[in-house]
């Protein structure tokens, strides 16, 4: 975007209307005396004193004369135009700042660190407003300067008024939920026009009541929480903590999109798709990891609820806002997620590392080769496994070895054999055997 700024500045002429014919709007604090047939003389404008502004000529009187004079011949007449509204509105970053009511807050604020504005203003808000900063106080107004696209219609014309192609929002919260409408709108990458499609508000919506299941189900889990020792937590906390840098990194650079798509990424294929299902059986006590095994898949998903629904709370402020009520805000103090501080890698330091960083990514990989043959088989994924024989290469099988009864417990598997074929590529398992219990046993 600094194209466009540049070239406007590099072609600006020297003519600016300042003024607008209009009824709202700041006027100008100008008179102009009538001769005696009652005619404007525009070479002898009266001024008022600094110490009486702001004034209104159509209201107020200039100093040596009488209401009873306004229009009159020999009398005066008020200036009827306004400023034009960039004239004034390049002055917002003063006007927020309080600029000559409140010096000491003024210098706490300016230069202010964002605006947010479309792309189509850039050679009159931001440049004006940049201008008028530069004149008064030879300073830039903000430090960046965030650039929204347009709505656009389905057939990527800009939504207005006058075009008659607007569309109301008020049914679209109704059924898609006012986090639903929100997810839409920070989905808008910068600087790029966005057409408007119902679709995305659908994803929104079902995104909002996968955190409410999700959040149901994590917080339902009754057992006590141990210290995260199990090699499966180990590696989604170490995970975990390369969402929270991403989404950091993406909103320092103000990628809001790309920190709500990571964000979203991890969640589904993570947490819920992934983490959910293969920590659920021990966290309920299956296995023979015992008290300590159940208990750290307890701590290791509340943990991912509790950072993922602050990493969602910018863009979902509602759904995250219940979440957080059923529990976090006693246990962490703060009322409301979002006076919660932004989650860091930092608190999730004091998790030891997994000793394996890609086993996780293998227990989804053998789980995944799993459920596919049973899909195959025509059963579904709940369906126990009476037998299976699994092959991988030696590196894999490696891999799997500390998050294999994990794998067994979320495939309902009661007996498995492992077989070594390095001809297989690292990562991949075939199912060599499967045999399923009886639909009826089952």
């Amino acid at each position: 975007m600094k194209a466009r700024y540049r070239n406007w500045t590099e072609n600006l002429q020297l003519d600016w209307c300042i003024s607008r014919q209009r009824y709202f709007g700041v006027p100008f604090p100008v008179w102009y005396p009538l001769d005696e047939y009652g005619h404007p003389i525009h070479a002898r404008p009266i001024v008022p004193d600094a110490s009486r502004l702001p004034i209104d000529p159509m209201t107020d009187v200039p100093a040596g004369y009488q209401e009873s004079q306004r229009d009159k011949p020999n009398g005066f007449a008020g200036e009827a135009d306004v400023f034009d509204t960039w004239f004034t509105s390049s002055m917002t970053p003063q006007i927020g700042t309080h600029w000559v009511l409140d010096k000491e807050r003024h210098q706490r604020l300016f230069p202010m660190d964002i605006r947010p504005q479309s792309h189509e203003i850039i050679r009159t808000w931001a440049f004006y407003t940049i201008a008028k900063a530069m004149l008064h106080e030879d300073k830039v107004p903000w430090h960046n300067v965030v650039i929204s696209g347009w709505i656009l219609d389905p057939d990527r014309k800009k939504m207005s008024k006058s075009k008659g192609n607007v569309v109301t929002p008020m049914h679209l919260l109704d059924e898609y939920t006012a986090d639903g409408a929100r997810y839409w709108a920070a989905s808008a990458k910068l600087g790029a026009d966005t057409a408007f499609d119902e679709k995305v508000l659908k994803v929104g919506r079902r995104l909002v009541t996968k955190l409410f299941n999700a959040g149901k189900f994590v917080l339902g889990q009754t057992g006590e929480v141990h210290p995260i020792t199990s090699e499966l937590d180990r590696a989604f906390v170490a995970l975990l903590a390369q969402a929270v840098q991403r989404a950091t990194e993406s909103f320092d650079r103000y990628e809001y999109a790309h920190a709500l798509m990571n964000t979203e990424s991890f969640f589904w294929t993570t947490f819920t798709d992934a983490h959910i299902e293969l920590a659920k059986a021990r966290a309920r006590g299956e296995g023979t990891s015992g008290e300590a095994g159940r208990g750290s898949a307890i701590a290791s998903l509340r943990l991912g609820l509790q950072v993922l629904v602050r990493l969602f709370a910018p863009f979902l402020p509602y759904i995250t806002e219940e979440v957080w009520s059923w529990a976090f805000a006693e246990e962490t103090g703060h009322k409301s997620v979002h006076k919660a501080p932004w989650p860091t890698t930092a608190e999730l330091e004091g998790i030891a590392p997994p000793t394996d960083p890609k086993c996780f990514e293998t227990a989804v990989a053998c789980w995944t080769a799993i459920n596919k043959r049973k899909s195959e088989l025509g059963a579904s994924v709940a369906r126990p496994t009476k037998t299976l024989v699994l092959a991988a290469n030696a590196a894999t099988l490696a891999s799997l070895k500390p998050v294999l009864e994990d794998v067994m417990l979320a495939s309902r598997c009661k007996e498995h054999r492992l077989e070594e074929k390095n001809e297989l590529a690292d990562g991949v398992f075939e199912v060599v055997e499967i045999e399923l219990e009886d639909k009826e046993t089952a």
